[in-house]
């Protein structure tokens, strides 16, 4: 894409976040530089951008959550907050808005598919955000993640426990680790049955049963999800 073409790209995401005009495009353009283009090429990549896109996405994703679920727990708000920030959601919206055309890449990661990769593509959304915050201010940020990111899920209680989904996002995000999951048949083939434990790191966080194994499992981290929340509760509870 040519120099001016990709300017032209970056004003209208702008244009999304209710910026009219912008003179200097520098800072929006290294929100795309991914690392393995600045090896290569030299100077700074977006990853200082990303560090404080993300947390100023998660302050308005906060915000946000604050308000709309106004009578919900705080256990609750947090799985919400995770089903918002997680890269696979983050990357979604990047795609639907061509952050994969803007992303400059090294040449190894551009041959390995790296312009549809998940974790680049939600770096490059968090860096964009810092760049709106920086250049432009919170406002600008807000109207963009809002209106762009936050507004286009599903935020239906039947989306949100999606349990295992949930649970992988959440676990990754605060845990640093994977669900594994565990399953054991009790039925017959006319009438099969499953048992299905779900641990992190060893510990047992849900059991659920099913008529097959993804039921089963998808009730196990039903009630992991819950005993979650739970314990998120209890924490705050004994902190105060």
């Amino acid at each position: 894409m040519s120099g001016e073409n990709y300017r032209r790209r970056l004003r209208a995401l702008l244009r999304l976040a209710g910026v009219a005009r912008a003179a200097d495009l520098s800072i929006f353009e290294r929100a795309f530089v991914h690392e393995s283009y600045a090896k290569e090429r030299g100077g700074g990549s977006n990853e200082r951008m990303e560090f404080l896109g993300d947390s100023v996405l998660g302050c308005i994703t906060a915000g946000w959550l604050f308000e709309r679920f106004s009578d919900e727990p705080e256990g609750l708000l947090t799985l919400r907050k995770a089903a918002i920030v997680n890269d696979a959601q983050l990357a979604q919206t990047a795609r639907r808005l061509g952050f994969g055309d803007l992303a400059r890449l090294g040449a190894g990661m551009r041959t390995a598919g790296g312009k549809d990769n998940t974790s680049v593509l939600a770096d490059a959304f968090e860096a964009f955000v810092a760049a709106l915050y920086l250049r432009f201010g919170l406002e600008k940020a807000l109207r963009f993640v809002i209106s762009q990111h936050v507004d286009q899920l599903d935020h239906s209680t039947d989306a949100l426990l999606d349990a295992k989904t949930r649970l992988q996002h959440y676990t990754q995000e605060h845990l640093a680790a994977t669900p594994v999951y565990r399953e054991t048949s009790r039925g017959t083939p006319q009438r099969p049955a499953f048992k299905s434990r779900v641990s992190v790191k060893g510990k047992i966080l849900g059991r659920g049963e099913g008529a097959s194994k993804k039921a089963a499992q998808q009730a196990a981290a039903q009630a992991a999800l819950r005993s979650i929340a739970g314990d998120v509760e209890l924490s705050k509870a004994a902190g105060r």
